[in-house]
């Protein structure tokens, strides 16, 4: 009886993957057996990858960012919540580099009810932020974000200069893929300025339609797509982050998945950010 039990440990020992790649082949072989689906197996192949995936290849970079600054009032403020649909900002210091904590849109609701009474300070809603450096694992800041209940963490590089910020979902998409919420409807615009003066476009908008809102001549041969085009441009699947050119349009992909492009941010030639 021992033995038999002795013998069944080695075996399971022999087994068992002893590295990432053949963990990566046992999945792929039970799919081939009908163990596992195929939505299955890619979402286990990229939670083997969030492992190795660093906080800086998936962040929001900076020059995406809708930030507060600490001087604004709420006249200012209001409109950049309203355009950006986004629930958490960033409130800068005088320092750019310098971040005071985060305002959340639900926290300037007593305040946009045009009660005379109630005078409005930034400092009275800002809570605080974490900070984490661009090297930080995936899945450790998914871990932290879980027992600390934190949803945004602002990215700094090794010498403390802000590089970016990034969400629960910017990590929870890293595994599941893209993750709709109510602003990402059909309803919603395709091609939105930004608060930096440029444009977020849909993967999905139509060459057409890019052409037709920036009265320009895009070459559309053999896409449909500004995801499209702009694949086509990189020669690959780009990563978010990525940037390219193409006849005086800065592209940078802001959601990307390992099958497709989901939203870009544009800016035209001449024209740099605020």
């Amino acid at each position: 009886m021992r033995s038999r039990f002795i013998n069944k440990i080695r075996k399971w020992f022999a087994l068992s993957p002893k590295n990432k790649d053949e963990i990566a082949s046992m999945l792929k072989d039970a799919t081939k057996k009908g163990i596992l689906d195929n939505n299955t197996l890619s979402m286990l192949e990229d939670v083997l990858d969030v492992q190795e995936t660093r906080v800086g290849d998936v962040m929001v970079p900076r020059l995406q960012m809708i930030t507060l600054d600490y001087d604004m009032d709420l006249n200012t403020i209001l409109p950049h919540v309203v355009q950006s649909g986004h629930s958490r900002f960033p409130v800068l210091g005088e320092n750019k580099d310098e971040v005071l904590g985060i305002v959340l849109a639900k926290d300037l609701l007593p305040y946009s009810l045009a009660n005379p009474q109630k005078k409005f300070d930034i400092r009275d809603v800002i809570r605080r932020v974490v900070v984490i450096p661009e090297s930080k694992r995936l899945n450790v800041l998914l871990q932290d974000f879980r027992v600390n209940h934190n949803h945004l963490a602002m990215v700094v590089d090794e010498y403390g200069r802000i590089t970016g910020l990034i969400t629960i979902e910017d990590v929870l998409e890293q595994i599941v893929g893209e993750i709709e919420d109510e602003y990402d409807i059909e309803d919603t615009p395709q091609i939105r300025p930004q608060q930096d003066g440029g444009f977020t476009i849909k993967a999905l908008t139509t060459v057409e339609e890019f052409n037709e809102f920036f009265k320009t001549d895009l070459d559309a041969e053999n896409v449909e797509t500004i995801g499209g085009l702009v694949t086509r441009a990189f020669g690959h699947l780009p990563k978010r982050g990525e940037c390219v050119q193409i006849e005086g349009f800065y592209f940078t992909v802001m959601r990307a998945d390992n099958r497709r492009i989901h939203l870009l941010s544009m800016l035209r030639e001449g024209e740099p950010s605020k």
